[in-house]
Order: C-alpha cells, then structure tokens, then sequence
C-alpha cells in the first residue's frame, strides 16, 4: 500500500493575490511606457508648433495691428479680402509656379544622381558626401552666392554667354519678372536636389542585389529592371521626400527675401514674402491669414500621399 497521501483539496497552499504598485503595472503596460517616452518629443511640439498655429488661426480671424491691444473678431473678413488683393493673387499664382517649376526637376535630378551614387566605383563615397553640400549649406550663404551669380551688372554667367556670343549684354536676371521667377526657380532647384538624392539613395541601398541579376537573367533591360525592382522598393520613400519637399518650397522664405524681397514690383512674391511684407505694415491679422492660406491645400495633399503610403504597405 502506498505511503503517499493524496492532498484534500481544503489543505492545498494557497497563495494570497500580491497587490502590484502603479509603476510596476504602468511598466507592465507596453502603451504606457510608449507614451512615456513620447511625452518629450510632444511637448516640444505642443510649444515650439501646435500652438503657433492655433494663435496664428486665432490672429488671422482678429483685426489685429501692431501697437493696439483692442483686437475685434471679424472671423473670415481678412480671408475674403485677400481673395479681392490684386497683389495676393499674383502671390497664389506665383507660389504655384515656383511648385511646379522646380519639385519635378528636384526629384528627376535627385533621382537620376541617386541611381548614378547607388553604383560602386571610385571616390563614390566622396561623391555622395559632395552630394550633401547644397543641402547643409545654409539658406542664407547659398542665396548670397546666388546674388552674385545673378548681378545684373558684373554676373559670371552673362560674362560666359557674351563672351560665347550667346548673348550681347549682361542679363537682366533679378529685374525682369520674368528672368526673376526662372532665377528663383534655378537656386531652388540647386538647394533640393541632394534631399531627394540622398533619400532615394537611403531607399536603394535596401533593393537586393539578386532580384536585379535575376531579372537581367530573365532578359530585362535596364527600364524593365527599374519599374519591376526598383521602383515598388523606393516609391514610398520617393512619395514622402516629395511631399515634405513641396511643403518646404511652398513655406520658403529665406531664398526669396534674399534674392529679390518680393520684386520686381511684387512680382515674385510668395507666401511667405508677402505675409512678411504685410507685416511690416503693422498688419498682423491680414499677415497671418496670408501665412494659413496655403495650409488647406497641403493638408489635403498630406492626407491623400499618407493614405497611399499607407494602403501600399
């Protein structure tokens, strides 16, 4: 007969239930701990971003002007009146312009230098650092140099194309509206071709060697090699550079104020200069509702790139 006696279930040891402090179950908690360490990084922008942007919504729907604390709500007035500005108008059109005179360019230069640096050959990591220059140059120096280049009167490029015969005097590049705006489009592209090319050559670092042998293998040329590797690898990354991008060229300030302040008679204001200008008239409402004109449109572009990015992964 067996010694063994079997435990009565009223004899088990039971284990009291330990009561877990707040921080062990807020570590425990995975969404916590994520909220946590996001909780920096969001009141910075809550400060330094969100709100601005809430003051200045709360500005452009006020009469507000420099030097008098009576503000009055006149909701959308300063909007409307825009919307009748001569001057603002051309603004719209010129900001417009400026888009799409340079971010294409940007991304097939940025592109097309991306694909030549993915490839090994020598000096190519110094190339790709090279490649950063414009980039990390700031604004101001950059647009300085372009000053230069751009002198009515003593520029280096209408010394070359007179002495070429191209041309038989100096090029009026900042004092014609015209010569003005490709000017302003030309140091824009210089400055953002590198962030596409070192962003799409981020994305092509990560295409495996063996798809593109395996489809060289199989016959393809370059252009099939491209559209069928290549390009389902960086098109998301492509999508983002260009949306960050058009932001950037739509909010610029700096490139423009240097070059031509808005002129010649206001013909190549954008957004931003021409908030700045009003600005200077002391008119801080009409000021701001120039600065938010543009945010509609952007917002709806951003939500519409995002949700194909989004769908595609």
């Amino acid at each position: 007969m067996s010694t063994l006696q079997e435990t009565r279930p009223s004899e088990r040891l039971i284990v009291p239930d330990v009561q877990e402090g707040f921080w062990t179950r807020f570590q425990r908690r995975e969404s916590s701990l994520a909220w946590l360490f996001l909780a920096p990084g969001l009141l910075i922008l809550i400060l330094f971003i969100a709100y601005p942007f809430a003051y200045g919504i709360y500005i452009s729907l006020t009469d507000a002007f420099v030097g008098f604390a009576e503000r009055n709500f006149i909701w959308l007035e300063n909007y409307r009146r825009l919307l009748d500005d001569p001057i603002f108008q051309k603004t719209v059109r010129n900001t417009f312009v400026y888009g799409v005179g340079t971010v294409p360019f940007k991304l097939a230069l940025g592109l097309g230098l991306a694909l030549v640096l993915n490839q090994t050959f020598r000096f190519s990591r110094l190339y790709r650092a090279f490649l950063l220059l414009p980039w990390i140059v700031p604004t101001a120096i950059s647009s300085l140099a372009f000053l230069m280049l751009f002198n009515g009167v003593m520029s280096p490029i209408s010394w070359v194309l007179e002495d070429w015969g191209i041309v038989s005097g100096s090029i009026n590049f900042l004092g014609d509206p015209i010569n003005a705006i490709v000017s302003l489009c030309v140091a824009n592209i210089w400055r953002g071709v590198p962030f596409f090319g070192i962003s799409i050559l981020a994305g092509l670092q990560a295409v495996p060697d063996d798809l593109n042998e395996a489809a060289a293998l199989d016959g393809a040329n370059a252009w099939q090699r491209f559209m069928a590797v290549t390009w389902p690898v960086i098109r998301n990354i492509t999508l983002i550079a260009t949306l960050f991008s058009i932001i950037w060229t739509f909010a610029d300030f700096q490139l423009v104020y240097v070059l031509t302040k808005g002129g010649p008679a206001n013909s190549t204001h954008i957004f931003g200069t021409y908030s700045y200008q009003t600005l200077g008239y002391t008119d801080i409402g009409t000021a701001a509702a120039i600065s938010l004109y543009m945010f509609p449109m952007l917002a709806v572009l951003a939500v519409i790139l995002l949700r194909y990015v989004r769908r595609d992964d």
